[in-house]
């Protein structure tokens, strides 16, 4: 369904009911889908409601149109606006949405997070990444003739290729049609997300909620190492990458039931 959000509409999924309410925001370029895998699991075990969102831009929500609307504050500010009714909050999130749950588990958005966990998420940024972020905001959008070479790419820049089934929903969820050509779902200025370090939010969070941070042993993009650095308590998920909550949703669900002691 669609909910209207700051002026733009977000594509929402809502299932269960009651309370906690289990929110789980995606990573940079994915949509809602990607946690598919967990949707059984909750189906059977989650005691509350669960709200999965494709963020702005992203997937089958709007795109702004305005350069200033993908920072991380403003992904934040959406999730808050989506739970603000829900009552008690947990949030999991991968990657960006990772760090968008962290934020929001601050206490800075007027949302009662009792419990955040963030898998997959990059310390920090250098400049020559932000640099490269902001170059690749201003390129003009892929177009591609045929659906089956817009998904591959999808699941390329992704980190799903291999992880997910080309012709199921989870990768046509991440491709858009116009006028007989396709492209990503992604508006490629979602990039600009890139800056925003976890080690200025992250100590914040941790003195509001327990807060759980994991990465996948093989994941390059947020390594254990580094992650350790700030949490020496840090869940390293054995056989695991990036997409840890797609290669084994059973592993994440246990981080989840951990939190919310279940």
């Amino acid at each position: 369904m669609k909910r209207r959000v700051d002026g733009i509409d977000l594509w929402v999924e809502n299932s269960g009911s009651g309370t906690p309410a289990l929110l789980l925001p995606h990573g940079l370029g994915c949509t809602g889908r990607v946690w598919d895998g967990l949707a059984p699991i909750l189906r059977d075990r989650w005691p509350g409601s669960w709200i999965i969102p494709d963020l702005r831009g992203h997937g089958r929500s709007d795109h702004t149109g305005r350069l200033g609307d993908y920072g991380i504050a403003m992904h934040a500010a959406d999730l808050a606006a989506l739970v603000r009714d829900a009552g008690p909050v947990i949030a999991c999130g991968h990657s960006m949405g990772g760090l968008a749950a962290l934020l929001l588990a601050t206490g800075w958005y007027g949302v009662e997070v009792t419990a955040a966990v963030a898998v997959g998420v990059k310390v920090g940024f250098t400049d020559e990444e932000i640099a490269g972020a902001r170059k690749l905001a201003e390129t003009p959008t892929r177009w591609f003739e045929t659906r089956e070479d817009a998904i591959e790419r999808f699941l390329k820049v992704s980190g799903l290729i291999g992880l997910v089934d080309p012709d199921s929903d989870v990768a046509a969820s991440g491709v858009m049609e116009e006028g007989g050509r396709f492209r990503l779902a992604a508006d490629i200025r979602t990039a600009l997300v890139a800056g925003p370090s976890i080690r200025d939010i992250y100590p914040v969070a941790r003195r509001q909620c327990p807060v759980v941070l994991a990465c996948g042993e093989g994941d390059r993009m947020a390594t254990i190492a580094a992650t350790r650095e700030m949490d020496a308590d840090a869940v390293e998920l054995k056989g695991l990458g990036h997409n840890a909550h797609v290669e084994d949703p059973e592993a994440i669900w246990n981080l989840i039931a951990g939190v919310a002691r279940l």
